[in-house]
């Protein structure tokens, strides 16, 4: 694994594989590089692929003042495109990291890329009495208080319930059976330094990128699952709509994580 240091001192770490045109793979919220490794191998061939840890995730030390905050986040992604002077870079980000991107354009525009990809995510999270498409279509400031509060109080089972709560029946009953899934889910999560994660999350629910999605001028491929267990249908079209040149694509009997039950379709994509 390399690394960089960030211009705050952070250890961003990330594996480097393949040559030819660059795709940076942006990880969701308390994941890590390792589940992006199938999709990276399959490209390898013909791009040099980059998978990183986030700051603050992958089980790396973080110093106790070290910000996890996604427009840092957006910093460390534009230095390690610095870093080893890439040019049309594909970014590809699930859940939190099509915010990093979305964060990514905000700041740094998109000079330096040549496409995205944008995997089940809304622009804005939290909900309110003008914005429905957000998690759950009814996730609230306040909603969003107490969720943080669990989580402060018990990490694992507080975000095991954000899964299992949502639109996916499937994954509220296997919640409620304690299924083999949720149970090293549970176990895993339970390895990880939860504060971080939480300070992260707390700049994830604050974000709105709603006015970033006219200004992507890339293509934009927006991969969405229809059995999502946060966002309904009309966040895809929502997201479709508003960015100039993008193509939506709905994955049958899919969960938050559409690339994971279709990979050979994913990647083909």
């Amino acid at each position: 694994m390399e690394k960089i240091i960030s211009k705050d001192g952070v250890n961003i770490r990330y594996l480097r594989l393949g040559k030819g045109t660059p795709v940076i793979f942006l990880h969701g919220w308390t994941s890590c590089s390792i589940n992006w490794i199938p999709f990276a191998s399959e490209l390898a061939d013909h791009h040099e692929v980059y998978c990183w840890d986030a700051r603050g995730h992958g089980g790396h030390e973080i110093a106790e003042d070290a910000s996890t905050h996604v427009s840092d986040m957006a910093s460390d992604l534009q230095q390690l495109i610095e870093y080893h002077q890439l040019e049309n870079v594909t970014l590809v980000g699930h859940s939190m990291g099509a915010l990093t991107l979305w964060q990514y354009i905000r700041d740094f525009g998109c000079d330096k890329l040549s496409g995205v990809c944008i995997i089940d995510q809304s622009p804005k999270l939290v909900t309110d009495d003008h914005w429905h498409n957000g998690i759950y279509g009814n996730f609230n400031q306040a909603a969003n208080t107490r969720f943080i509060s669990k989580l402060r109080e018990d990490f694992a089972e507080g975000l095991l319930q954000l899964v299992a709560n949502g639109y996916n029946r499937k994954s509220y009953e296997n919640y409620q059976q304690n299924a083999r899934g949720f149970q090293q889910l549970r176990e895993h999560l339970r390895t990880l330094e939860s504060e971080p994660l939480v300070k992260c999350w707390e700049s994830l629910t604050t974000a709105d990128y709603r006015d970033v999605l006219p200004q992507i001028s890339v293509p934009a491929l927006l991969i969405y699952g229809d059995e999502s267990q946060f966002y309904s249908a009309q966040v895809a079209e929502y997201v479709r709509h508003n960015i100039p040149l993008a193509d939506l694509h709905t994955y049958e009997n899919s969960d938050h994580s559409p690339q994971l039950w279709h990979r050979d379709r994913f990647v083909y994509d």
